[in-house]
């Protein structure tokens, strides 16, 4: 099989192409920014805007593939509060860009697009955990451009007979990612800390809301096996199925660490708007696929940890 990841430079598409290839035996294309890079062996890797619609077809191409898993994306809630304009652009016009060339294409590859559960926002206490058929209320300008998107997927897959599956993935965590999330904001402060690089205080936002973590390894299995699996049209939760508190999140990150650590609010890390608990019905995904994560929780914080501890070396 032949696989094309769109956004493969960020912190899933390093773990997907790694997984497709060794795990799945597949060959993998990916696209990525001009001045993004990537370092991953055997591998065809093509720099791509995906505002420029011809540039997509030309790669669609070139490359043929049988799976496109869309990543491209905006995807930090407080940078689309900082720029919206931004998360519009690349979160809607970049997605209706590769449906559009996937559609002029003479076969029908099938497609992944990668939403979020931050699209359901507000729920209503009766609603957790969430399933797919949820009312999606979106809370913030990341949410509402992912539940347009998968609108908009479905309205493609319908009207146009193309094989697109939704998916609606949870928070994902683990080593690699950008310090903009949370829990690597956190690892990577107490690895500077550990290392007198900064004072012995670690600064928070809102730690009482819940969200539902699962480690990215498992994520991006999840995701192969949906889009060998799933239903064209259909949108599944991906998640481990039990929110857990930020709070609680930073209280098994300081276990593993002697240095004394004050935890002090900073405003700046503040939301406009948190919804305070997000959790997935997973089963769904698990009716399909058989899919159940495998990673513990306190394995990749740990893992996380150490991760950021190296790059300190």
């Amino acid at each position: 099989m032949k696989a094309l990841i769109i956004g493969g430079a960020g912190f899933v598409g390093y773990y997907l192409t790694d997984h497709l290839l060794n795990d799945c035996g597949w060959s993998v294309a990916v696209t990525k920014l001009e001045n993004e890079i990537i370092e991953q062996d055997n591998i065809s890797i093509y720099d791509l805007d995906i505002l420029d619609k011809k540039a997509i077809f030309a790669i669609l191409n070139e490359v043929h593939p049988d799976y496109i898993f869309h990543l491209a994306a905006q995807s930090s809630v407080s940078l689309s509060w900082k720029n919206p304009a931004l998360t519009i652009d690349v979160n809607i016009k970049g997605c209706v860009n590769v449906l559009d060339a996937v559609k002029e294409l003479d076969y029908k590859p099938r497609i992944l697009l990668i939403g979020s559960g931050e699209e359901y926002g507000y729920v209503l206490p009766d609603e957790i955990p969430i399933n797919e058929n949820n009312h999606v209320r979106p809370g913030n300008i990341y949410a509402a451009t992912k539940a347009c998107q998968n609108m908009i997927g479905k309205i493609y897959s319908d009207a146009y007979q193309m094989d697109i599956i939704m998916v609606r993935a949870f928070n994902h965590i683990g080593p690699r990612q950008s310090p903009m999330f949370v829990v690597a904001d956190f690892c990577k402060q107490v690895a500077e800390i550990e290392k007198g690089l900064r004072e012995p205080v670690i600064r928070v936002g809102n730690l009482d809301v819940k969200r539902d973590f699962t480690d990215v390894r498992d994520v991006v299995r999840a995701y192969s096996l949906l889009i060998q699996k799933g239903h064209a049209s259909e949108t599944y939760n991906v998640g481990c199925g039990n929110a857990i508190s930020i709070k609680e999140i930073l209280q098994r990150i300081l276990t593993h660490t002697k240095v004394n650590i004050k935890v002090d609010v900073d405003r700046y890390k503040l939301r406009p708007v948190d919804i305070p608990l997000i959790e997935a019905d997973i089963r769904k995904l698990h009716d399909c696929t058989a899919w159940n994560g495998i990673i513990n929780l306190d394995r990749t914080i740990l893992d996380t940890l150490e991760y950021w501890r190296s790059l300190l070396l």
